[in-house]
């Protein structure tokens, strides 16, 4: 009976992890995600009923394929039970074919490196309790249970703790793109807004909190690194103000700007996707490309750098003359060139850890924030915006609510240091 029960549970994930290519552009986040997400939920409540998954030995980072042993006995078992082996598979202590396509196919439900062998971060999160995902795709329930976001015909997602991105239109993903976002101690908000133009070449404007972090205690230890990183200070009435006059040893509190130059090497590369918010975050590209290549991508002070963002920025302008070799072109120039969309795109900064996602597999990252907590669940949920007061009874047009402050923008930490690690 118990195996019986274990197979038909393999079964059922089975069909939810290779769920029908119809499905498979649907995005991570839309009006579909929450019952996706519950048939997960449900899928894991059996294996936890069962005793969940077993701990894969430690051990098992020294496989390779062709090895045999009981270390691949225990690989095998646990990725039959989360629907990654199929259970035919499952006889015998080689590391074949079979293995290495489960291997590839649990890293890519846990935005892993598909390597096919288990990395560190594979192995934590193969003995990751089966508890802690339920916890997450019920977060995830609980999040959407509460959305406030209006999924419009054309609409930006940028999933934090996934460090991902998806243009959709027409409730199908059109463009998926990694990013960087937020690390720990600089988090990324999640919040709603509407994207509004393209800037091409953009200069920065560094925030007075990365000037006190990070530009100040370069300046002490590398008298030359503003001219270094192409960066000036402005004073009153823009007025350039020479480094060399500044006491930076005594330095708590900036009275000058610091920006920095347009250009290859500036820290939003050479395009910024503007989308006005409360909390001064927009897409941006990098310099620092490689850092695409990492499994952990959160190296940001709260935007998100893009992989791939000119492509992100087309979409965007699609129906404009600025198609991409125009936008090559124009960046070409050098020069600062911002283009307004005509009509603007909604984007969502959403907070998910689990979900059964876009292409039927059931997904899991890491709760890079802690957020997955009864509070943390309110703080990252999208509430819906407050409706415009309606016009006054004498018949006048009500005045439009002020905006809330614009805080200061919170963006590369100047220079990050690039985060290797292993998969």
């Amino acid at each position: 009976m118990a195996v019986r029960f274990v197979k038909a549970t393999v079964a059922a994930l089975a069909l939810l992890l290779g769920a029908a290519t119809a499905r498979a552009n649907e995005p991570s986040y839309g009006p579909n995600t929450y019952d996706r997400t519950l048939e997960a939920l449900i899928a894991h409540e059996d294996i936890a009923g069962r005793g969940g998954w077993p701990k894969v030995p430690a051990s098992a980072t020294a496989l390779k394929p062709d090895a045999q042993g009981p270390d691949v006995v225990a690989l095998k078992q646990r990725l039959m039970l989360s629907g990654d082996l199929p259970p035919d598979a499952l006889p015998g202590d080689l590391y074949d074919a079979a293995v290495v396509a489960a291997v590839k196919r649990f890293q890519i439900r846990h935005g892993l490196s598909d390597l096919g062998t288990v990395g560190r971060l594979t192995l934590k999160a193969m003995n990751t309790p089966v508890e802690v995902r339920l916890n997450q795709l019920t977060a995830t329930l609980e999040r959407l249970k509460g959305n406030g976001f209006s999924f419009a015909e054309r609409y930006v997602v940028v999933n934090i703790p996934g460090a991902s991105v998806e243009a959709v239109e027409n409730g199908k993903v059109q463009r998926r793109h990694l990013a960087i976002v937020g690390r720990a101690d600089r988090p990324s908000p999640v919040l709603q807004a509407n994207i509004t133009s393209v800037n091409l070449n953009p200069t920065w404007t560094v925030p007075t909190s990365i000037v006190k972090a990070d530009i100040i205690p370069h300046m002490r230890k590398d008298p030359a690194f503003l001219t270094k990183s192409h960066m000036r200070l402005l004073g009153a009435e823009n007025r350039e103000i020479d480094p060399a006059t500044v006491n930076w040893a005594g330095l708590t509190s900036p009275y000058f700007t610091v920006r920095q130059d347009p250009g290859p090497d500036n820290s939003l590369g050479q395009m910024k996707i503007d989308m006005p918010n409360t909390e001064a975050v927009y897409l941006h590209d990098t310099p620092k490309k490689a850092l695409f290549r990492n499994d952990v991508r959160f190296n940001s002070s709260g935007c998100a750098r893009i992989e791939g963002v000119r492509d992100l920025g087309a979409w965007l302008l699609e129906g404009t003359e600025w198609t991409l070799p125009a936008i090559e072109a124009e960046i070409a120039k050098g020069e600062r060139k911002n283009i307004s969309l005509k009509k603007a795109v909604p984007v969502a900064w959403v907070y998910l850890t689990g979900w059964q996602g876009a292409d039927g597999l059931i997904h899991f990252r890491e709760d890079i924030y802690g957020l997955d907590t009864p509070q943390g669940i309110v703080t990252s949920t999208i509430v819906a915006r407050k409706a415009r007061p309606k016009a006054a009874q004498s018949g006048l047009e009500a005045k439009p609510m002020a905006a809330p402050p614009v805080r200061p923008a919170r963006t590369e930490a100047i220079p990050a240091k690039t985060l290797t690690v292993s998969n």
